[in-house]
């Protein structure tokens, strides 16, 4: 406030002289234009590899041409020298890892015979070899459960309500009374005589079923579901009779309904 008034002649020559500051430097050439990718050069290359690729594979039998041959002094199971240098080092850019053991198979376990009533269910289990199998004291409320039986016979005396018999083999069965039913599952070369009277006989899943039924029990009703190589045995002039279970069918439609019917067994 206190100082000289610059006059225009001062304003001037501070402008003009070297000590102000240099005008900003001019902006930068704009980018050029960006490269041109050449599609064509591209694919021309590409179907030029691919034709090669396709050229090698039809070459069928001659493309075994460019392998090297291997001479007889260079084959390991011609020249024993080279087997005792040992085998051939592994790269080591691949892990080898053993490959685990296969477990062994486990023994079979063996399971303990059982013939014992539990509650009212008689448990005949595990039977090998034994043709001497008996129950006795039966009640009509009881059952019989028997269960992977092989070589053996069983005999139930009395009357019981059921009787099951489930993967047993080579198995034979007597019995006086049934008053329920009668079944044979999973089962291979089975014999069953009825001594008395039992209504209904079931066989399902069973290959070989021999059924041998008594004078009072004829009117025994047999059902079977995939099973093969069954036959009921009837008693005639003391003797007994054979006749095949049908294992075939044949179904028809008669305009309403399907009607199927077994088919005839050659015999």
């Amino acid at each position: 406030k206190q100082g000289p008034v610059a006059s225009p002649m001062s304003m001037r020559s501070v402008l003009t002289s070297g000590s102000c500051l240099s005008p900003p430097p001019p902006p930068p050439p704009p980018p050029g234009p960006p490269p041109i990718f050449d599609t064509e050069t591209a694919k021309d290359e590409g179907t030029a590899s691919r034709s090669a690729l396709f050229a090698q594979l039809n070459q069928g039998e001659a493309i075994t041409k460019g392998l090297r041959h291997v001479s007889d002094d260079q084959k390991t199971h011609k020249n024993p020298s080279l087997r005792a240098q040992g085998p051939p080092v592994r790269s080591p850019t691949k892990s080898h890892t053993p490959s685990p053991t296969s477990p062994k198979n486990s023994p079979q376990q063996n399971h303990a015979p059982v013939l014992e009533l539990e509650g009212k269910k008689w448990r005949v289990e595990y039977q090998e070899d034994k043709k001497d199998l008996v129950i006795n004291n039966t009640e009509l409320k009881q059952v019989a459960y028997i269960f992977k039986c092989n070589k053996s016979t069983l005999q139930i005396k009395g009357k019981i309500n059921s009787i099951t018999i489930d993967n047993c083999k080579k198995f034979g069965l007597v019995f006086d009374n049934v008053v329920g039913i009668v079944e044979v599952i999973n089962s291979r070369d089975i014999q069953i005589q009825v001594m008395g009277k039992v209504p209904t006989i079931s066989i399902n899943k069973t290959e070989g079923c021999h059924i041998y039924l008594s004078e009072e029990s004829l009117d025994c009703e047999i059902v079977s579901a995939k099973s093969s190589e069954m036959n009921i045995l009837i008693p005639q002039d003391g003797d007994y009779k054979e006749f095949p279970v049908p294992e075939q069918f044949k179904t028809a439609w008669d305009g309403s309904k399907l009607v199927t019917e077994p088919a005839e067994i050659v015999g």
